[in-house]
């Protein structure tokens, strides 16, 4: 914003395409995406698995 840059942590269902949960930073750090991952955890019904998966190589 304003000629910031920000970083964006989504967690998306590739079932359907649907934005999970997602964070946002002004920098790339572990805090971000452990926040996303917290976040993502509650959004997740009880007995169900969570499959992670990154564009990392």
């Amino acid at each position: 914003m304003f000629g910031e840059k920000l970083y964006v942590s989504p967690v998306l269902d590739l079932y359907n395409g649907e934005i999970i949960t997602y964070t946002i930073g002004s920098r790339p750090t572990y805090s971000l995406v452990s926040k996303m991952l917290e976040n993502a955890l509650e959004h997740l019904p009880e007995n169900h698995q969570l499959l992670m998966d990154s564009d990392q190589e």
